[in-house]
């Protein structure tokens, strides 16, 4: 908790590191050990901030309270982007770039590999940002990243914002799990059915798994609920009711 604490309170920083232009290696420095060790400080820094005319800042609702490392800086990313209102561009350049990281085994090395100084792995995510079109929001909030040595994390930071967004927009994921995909119309009447427990402003999303072992049937997940029709279920339920003693006397 102590951590968790202590995280929370270097975001305003985080924040203004992602609003800017491209941060040198001191200003990503700075934000880094802020954000992480708050008790380390620029004394040159923060007089520059103490004599600057207080702006006043636009104030963005979080829509869902997130915790952990990877859950603060996608609240700092999500507040940004909420600002700049580009909070769509900023998801999907993300969710860009995992995928990339995903497909290319040397990329997802490269942004894991610990031997890598934290200023060549900055040098080459603005790189990446720049050739691909990326904001700078989106440049920045990986600057600080990589400076920080945590590009590592970036998936589960990416998941994380993308739960705020989901939030932010009212949308619910649901996940069916099944042996093969599900024809249109069986789709379209499952989404409905999920509407309906809903209600009225909240939208499903949903997510289709494939899972050949589950055998026949589904499986939802949905709001924090598993419903498992799968056919698997139904004979490991089956297997137990078989197992048990049969009593013979009728007592």
């Amino acid at each position: 908790m102590a951590m968790a604490g202590r995280l929370r309170s270097g975001l305003p920083l985080l924040r203004r590191a992602l609003t800017v232009g491209n941060p040198s290696a001191a200003e990503r420095s700075v934000a880094a050990k802020s954000v992480l060790c708050p008790s380390i400080s620029n004394p040159e820094f923060s007089r520059n901030y103490a004599s600057a005319a207080p702006v006043k800042e636009q104030k963005v609702k979080i829509p869902l309270t997130m915790f952990g490392v990877s859950g603060n800086y996608a609240t700092a990313l999500y507040i940004a982007a909420v600002k700049a209102n580009i909070l769509d561009k900023v998801e999907s350049e993300l969710v860009t770039l995992v995928e990339a990281s995903t497909k290319s085994p040397t990329f997802s090395q490269f942004m894991k590999d610990h031997s890598v100084s934290a200023d060549t792995k900055v040098k080459a995510v603005i790189d990446i940002c720049t050739q691909a079109k990326f904001s700078d929001i989106t440049k920045n909030f990986l600057a600080v990243v990589a400076g920080n040595g945590r590009l590592a994390h970036i998936e589960r930071m990416s998941q994380r914002f993308s739960e705020l967004t989901m939030a932010h927009r009212g949308e619910v994921k649901a996940i069916v799990t099944s042996v093969i995909p599900l024809p249109a119309e069986e789709e379209k009447e499952l989404r409905e059915t999920l509407q309906d427990i809903l209600g009225q402003g909240k939208k499903v999303k949903l997510e289709q798994k494939i899972d050949p072992s589950i055998l026949g049937g589904l499986v939802v997940e949905f709001s924090q609920k598993v419903f498992d029709m799968s056919i698997r279920s139904r004979a490991a339920q089956m297997e137990r009711f078989l197992r048990q003693p049969i009593n013979l006397d009728g007592n």
